[in-house]
């Protein structure tokens, strides 16, 4: 029998972020898929701006914004005619919002994590399967099976981001409730491509004929090939090289496109559905295993990941000894609406998508590519981890995502308010010289993960032209308290330290 203080099953990009944030917050984690290797697909490609930021929290925003292939969208007619379009929410950055979206293929993704978890000491173990698990009130004990034989390990806590067919949730016993529309087929692949041009994401939608979707991916030779036809819809034919080769004939009208030989497919069918619970005991759920969604604005993997960063934070603290069990149960509080709110969203991306495809004359599929899908603006308002606050009343509240801005060091170097917050810690900001004592004290009193930061002309942080003050609605002297992962706990009024320090100990 082995042991560690939280077992993760699965490692797509869900149960990698969690392990990963686990693992730099000082956790003992292990991780077991059931596969025998790493997935080798490009399946979930598109990474929102939110999701970046958690990168940039991890420290590997940059190897995923250099890997992202740059977007053009090309939307082709059948009679050779095209329009170029750059999609606002693949390009846009700001002060306050410095990431734009990326395009990654999913197997990429995965192995920039898995380096990470590396580096932080930890080795996926592949070809473990996890059988069933017990739990009482102090640990999980799990059965698995590894091809040298069966085993059990003990953790303090379960974490199941094994995906749409979870054996965990199975083993809960909880609900998946939604819909399958079997009628709705795309098949999907990796193959090599030539004919059209290679920093192009290329279109074709034509009602009768169906749609052609061609990927391409920087530093690799393999694109992503995704087609429907209306013949498919009621016994689409198992996906290979040459069904693709004749859906984009038929689609295209030309013969102009040749593809390679398919190293990886899948019969992708629209799947809405929502656990009813995300915690029974010391079991959670995260990811595909707690929602699955339609891939209209590529929310699925994004929401996965945003359940490992809220969650893992919560589970160190407690594993540390710095909270009762009671603050992981703001996981379920804070991320079932969310995933409630990603399936409507995606449900109504696929609505435009469909009626744009069904448009005489070709579609602009950037209507799924809106503000919503970028997930820059949501929150936890409602949780009880968002207090009210003491009387300051910024443009933000807690809740809100913390922005970031440009700042100057007392050298006069850029300094971001992202580069403080990246780590495992809370983040206390001060703004103006009199916020000073009560940083002080808030430090000096908790001696939990705690970075705190004076924001002022001459302090070690100042707000040279005034980025940070506008990102969070600030005209005086305030505190600010940012949570691990990046949203606020609470505003309050400069001198009021017991405030903060009542919430970090309230946990």
């Amino acid at each position: 029998m082995s042991a560690a203080q939280v077992l993760v099953v699965g490692a797509g990009p869900t149960g990698l972020t969690l392990a990963c944030d686990l693992a730099r917050r000082g956790v003992a984690v292990r991780i077991i898929d059931q596969a025998p290797g790493p997935f080798p697909g490009s399946r979930a490609k598109g990474v929102t701006p939110r999701t970046v930021e958690v990168f940039d929290d991890l420290g590997v925003a940059g190897e995923a914004t250099r890997a992202s292939t740059p977007v053009v969208m090309r939307h082709h007619g059948r009679d050779g005619t095209f329009v170029d379009q750059r999609p606002d929410s693949y390009w846009r950055s700001s002060p306050a919002e410095p990431y734009p979206q990326l395009l990654l293929p999913q197997w990429r993704t995965e192995a920039i994590l898995r380096s990470l978890l590396s580096r932080l000491g930890v080795t996926v173990e592949y070809g473990t399967r996890l059988a069933a698990f017990e739990q009482d009130g102090h640990q999980v004990v799990a059965a698995v099976q590894h091809p040298e034989g069966g085993r059990t390990i003990t953790a303090g806590y379960l974490v199941g981001c094994d995906g749409g067919h979870s054996t965990v949730r199975r083993e809960l016993g909880v609900a998946f409730e939604g819909t399958t529309h079997p009628a709705q087929a795309l098949l999907i692949g990796d193959l090599e491509v030539t004919g059209p041009r290679a920093d192009r994401l290329h279109f074709w939608a034509d009602p009768e004929r169906g749609f052609l979707q061609l990927c391409p991916f920087t530093g690799s030779p393999v694109w992503q090939v995704a087609a429907m036809t209306p013949g498919w819809q009621a016994r689409p034919p198992a996906p290979s090289r040459e069904v693709f080769q004749h859906a984009a004939r038929e689609i295209t009208g030309s013969s102009g496109i040749e593809f390679g030989a398919a190293r990886w497919t899948s019969t992708y069918r629209v799947n809405v559905r929502m656990a009813d619970r995300l915690r029974r005991g010391r079991v959670f759920l995260a990811g595909d295993a707690a929602h699955v969604h339609p891939p209209a604005g590529g929310l699925g993997m994004n929401t996965g990941i945003q359940d490992a960063y809220n969650l893992g934070w919560k589970l160190a603290l407690v594993l540390g000894g710095l909270a009762t069990d009671a603050l992981v149960d703001t996981y379920q509080a804070e991320r079932l609406p969310i995933a409630a709110w990603t399936l409507g969203t995606s449900s109504e991306r696929l609505r435009d998508m469909v009626a744009e495809i069904g448009k005489s004359g070709g579609a602009d599929l950037g209507v799924v590519n809106t503000d919503d899908t970028r997930q820059l603006g949501l929150g936890y308002r409602w949780s009880p981890l968002s207090h009210p606050g003491t009387g300051h009343h910024g443009r933000l509240r807690p809740g809100d995502r913390a922005p970031d801005a440009p700042c100057r060091d007392a050298g006069g170097a850029s300094v971001r308010l992202f580069d403080l917050y990246r780590g495992p810690h809370f983040t206390l900001l001060g703004f103006g010289h009199a916020s000073r004592p009560a940083i002080e004290a808030v430090s000096a009193a908790w001696d939990g993960p705690l970075r705190t930061c004076l924001i002022a002309p001459g302090a070690p942080l100042a707000d040279h032209d005034g980025h940070a003050a506008d990102a969070y609605g600030i005209t005086g002297d305030a505190l600010v308290l940012v949570r691990p992962d990046g949203y606020l706990a609470l505003t309050a009024e400069h001198h009021q330290a017991a405030a903060v320090l009542d919430y970090l100990r309230s946990l």
